[in-house]
């Protein structure tokens, strides 16, 4: 990690738990060097954030046009899988609005109160930051919508019929949520956003630019074909690329000659069990499972998960979404079910129509492995 240049903004925390205007990175502070690298890495500007283009400037022009009028913007909801960036677009709003920033997210609001002490220590103009928003209390998510739309909220003082509703006024402020995923959230908070923009996975042409600047932030020296070969493994996930940017380094330093070169990328991921496709462990559990165990599904989410080890929502919500978008496995009614290509890629003939006559679906569907 490379020391902060001279005229770049300190970051400083406050009591509150506010953060100064000038400062967009969080520091977590203690000896967790992953996230002070990840804190370090993060861009400041819109302008200097890769990738997402539609989204980036579709809030470039909501953010320029409150500039203008001198007014907090719409609240911000930004939805999307894991490691994309919506915490670092949260912190680049507060930026470009000069504006401090207050981080929380919605496992820690479990009760109104908690949302309402949040709430009443605003700034006008603050930004509020509520990662994992669709995890918010049913009772604090209905206190949010009037705080959203008519800034102010109802504090009940007293309990039984001698209870009392005081409304308490809230300075303008802007909401930035965060979310994995939208579907959860009920439609009156989604509606109460004014902004909505959607995050997807990033072409290996960004994350080839995202992994050479945060190469040079990081003062490793790297080559382009080193570079190429972590964007091509990381998922489409800047998150991904960096945390394999940072293993490959360290392979360099111990193993290497301390260049991030192809040879280096190579080896270190495949210490790391990240293959030529960007399949972890996890993934190629799954696949093994499906194909190798249950001839290829229909099997159930939970008796997958049984048979990989780990938890039906890790399963969901870590390895399958990369699985399915890729082609390697489809979701349909009575189960999961292995795609050709995941019998290609783990070198292993599939059954005689096995796995190829089932039709994808978006939606859930039951447990359990079923036989025609």
């Amino acid at each position: 990690m490379t020391d902060r240049a001279d005229d770049e903004p300190a970051y400083s925390e406050h009591d509150d738990t506010s953060y100064d205007a000038t400062a967009r990175v969080v520091d977590p502070g203690g000896d967790d060097e992953e996230r002070r690298i990840e804190s370090a890495l993060r861009p400041r500007r819109l302008i200097d954030f890769p990738g997402q283009p539609r989204v980036r400037d579709q809030l470039g022009l909501v953010l320029e046009a409150a500039k203008r009028r001198g007014t907090p913007p719409d609240h911000v909801l930004l939805s999307g899988p894991p490691g994309l960036g919506k915490t670092t677009l949260a912190m680049i709003v507060a930026t470009e609005l000069e504006q401090p920033i207050r981080i929380t997210s919605g496992p820690a609001i479990q009760h109104a109160g908690d949302l309402a002490a949040v709430l009443s220590s605003l700034a006008e103009g603050e930004v509020l930051f509520l990662d994992e928003i669709h995890r918010m209390a049913r009772p604090a998510e209905e206190m949010l919508y009037l705080a959203m739309e008519d800034f102010r909220v109802d504090v009940i003082v007293g309990k039984g019929p001698g209870a009392t509703a005081i409304p308490l006024e809230l300075p303008p402020f802007t909401v930035v949520g965060a979310t994995t995923r939208a579907g959860l959230l009920p439609a009156p908070l989604r509606d109460r956003f004014g902004f909505t923009g959607h995050l997807d996975y990033y072409t290996a042409d960004d994350l080839t630019t995202i992994l050479t600047r945060n190469a040079t932030l990081l003062g490793v020296e790297a080559t382009p074909q080193g570079i190429s070969e972590i964007a091509g493994r990381s998922r489409g996930t800047p998150r991904i690329a960096n945390r394999l940017l940072r293993r490959v380094r360290d392979f360099a330093q111990v193993h290497g000659k301390g260049v991030v070169d192809h040879p280096a990328a190579m080896s270190a991921l495949s210490l790391f069990d990240v293959d030529d496709r960007g399949l972890d462990r996890l993934d190629r559990g799954v696949l093994e499972a499906l194909c190798r165990r249950f001839g290829g599904g229909p099997v159930g989410l939970s008796t997958l998960a049984v048979a990989v080890g780990e938890e039906a929502d890790t399963v969901e919500t870590v390895a399958e979404p990369y699985l399915v978008r890729e082609g390697y496995m489809l979701r349909t009614p009575r189960g999961r079910v292995a795609a050709p290509l995941a019998w290609t890629h783990l070198g292993l003939t599939p059954p005689a129509g096995g796995g190829t006559s089932a039709q994808p679906l978006p939606f859930e569907e039951g447990e359990g492995r079923f036989t025609p």
